[in-house]
This record gives C-alpha cells, structure tokens and sequence, in this order.
C-alpha cells in the first residue's frame, strides 16, 4: 500500500480539516477522520470490518498530536479548567484502557459503525436542542468525575474520537461555559488518545491482512500526514471558538456530527 500522490493530497486535507475543528469544537477531529479513513482504506481493498476498526484507531492516534497543539492555543488564553481535566483523567485512562484492550479487539467493525452512528448522533440532538442546564447543576466531586471520565474514556475507545462528543455536553450540562467546556475538551484529548492508543497496538498484534507500515490496529502512513497537517491548523480553530457566539458554535458541532453518523449509519448497514 503505496503512498501515492492522490492519497497524500487526501490525507493532508483531512489533517488540516481536522485539525482546524479539534481546535473549534474541542473533538479532537475524529468525528471527522473516521468515516474518510474508512473510505480510504477500503477503497483500497481492506475487508469493511479491519477498515472500520484501523481507521478508529489511527484517528486516536492522531489526536496525540492534534490535542497538545490545540491545547496549547486555548491555555495561553486562560480557558483550560486545568481542575477539570485533573478529576476527569484518572477515569478516562481507565475507561480507555478496558475499551482499547478488550470491547474493542472482539467487537466486529460493523457494530463499531453502528455504535458510532448511534452515539454520535444523540450527541449532536443534545447540542442541536441546546437545552439549558438548572442553574444550580454544579460539577460532580471526585468521585462523580472519576466516575464521568470513565464513560468518556470508554466511549471514545470504542469510536475513535478524542472525548468531545461526550465531555463537551456534560461539562455544558454542569455549567460549564461553553468556550471553557471546548478548551478542557481539547486538553483531555491526550490522555484519552494515550489510553487508547496503547490498547489499539498491543490488540492488535499479530493480526492478519493489515496493511503495510501497520502499528497493531494503527496504519503509520496515515497518522504521519494527518498529525503533521492537523497540527498546523489546530491553534487557528482554537482562536476562532474564542471569537464564536455559544449557539452557533453548538450548531455547527451538532451539524458536523449529524453528516458523519449518517454515513457511518449506513456503513454498519451494509456490512453487518
């Protein structure tokens, strides 16, 4: 599997597309780099299951490198909850962790497909709606967001994505400001990818059929292009979601996110 010219085009346009909405929208990108990987990757003759499933993981992977390079942006501007990120990453490694190295390995591709489209697209309903939070929610103690980070961590091993699909409501629905929810999304992308990119490689050892310059469940080439360009553009989304009003910074996650389940939807139904 030959890195043509075509294909580096491809993915160096997804890195900078990606890398601009982790940087907005605190996703991390893989929302978005999901069902492209996939499309790729089975246009060029991957069974649709290990498609499915090596396109998840390389998307995590490049959330290492996209989420330091957003993070980075949005802490110089004061709104990371840095208290946040500390009570929440102890759960998500743990989460991520049980997702990379167990659920994920049996689980078949099309389930995967169908998990994502579901979640993904109750997610966008939520932030599409944007339903006020009570006013006196207030974020949960230690072991409430022990607890969260754990769901957020599991869920996002399972598709591929850095948290913000998961963490972005809640912190919203605790109050959080908006701006701030994105920004402490953006800088819990790291120990998420870090979790799970460790279960990815060791689950997938000594597999059959992966293609060339394969890393366990991690397609190399792909995750070089796509971090290099992503990190680019990362610290210009972060600058335009401080300059974004809260409604349509939520519509345009939620509408991102709708496109992406519907093709994911239909890649589950016709693989399953």
């Amino acid at each position: 599997m030959i890195l043509e010219p075509q294909l580096i085009v491809e993915l160096a346009l997804l890195g900078l597309t990606t890398g601009f909405l982790a940087g907005l929208l605190g996703v991390g990108g893989g929302m978005m780099m999901v069902p492209f990987i996939t499309i790729i990757l089975s246009g060029r003759g991957l069974s649709p299951d290990l498609a499915v499933k090596m396109a998840i993981a390389t998307s995590m992977a490049t959330i290492l490198f996209t989420s330091l390079s957003s993070v980075r942006a949005h802490h110089k501007r004061g709104a990371v909850r840095w208290d946040l990120v500390k009570g929440l990453a102890p759960g998500i490694v743990l989460g991520g962790v049980i997702a990379s190295l167990g659920v994920f390995a049996l689980l078949k591709g099309a389930w995967l497909a169908l998990f994502f489209a579901a979640f993904v697209s109750f997610s966008a309903t939520q932030m599409f709606l944007d339903k006020k939070p009570a006013p006196t929610r207030q974020v949960p103690e230690t072991v409430g967001l022990v607890g969260a980070g754990g769901v957020i961590g599991f869920l996002s091993g399972l598709v591929g994505a850095g948290g913000g699909f998961v963490s972005v409501p809640f912190m919203a629905w605790c109050n959080v400001p908006i701006h701030n929810a994105v920004a402490t999304s953006a800088a819990l992308g790291f120990p998420i990818a870090l979790a799970n990119v460790v279960g990815y490689v060791i689950s997938g050892q000594g597999l059959q059929n992966l293609p060339p310059h394969s890393f366990g469940y991690i397609w190399l080439p792909a995750l070089g292009v796509i971090a290099c360009c992503s990190v680019l553009t990362a610290p210009w989304g972060a600058k335009a979601a401080h300059k974004l009003p809260v409604k349509p910074l939520k519509r345009v996650f939620a509408s991102i996110l709708y496109l992406l389940a519907a093709y994911m939807l239909y890649r589950g139904l016709t693989t399953v």
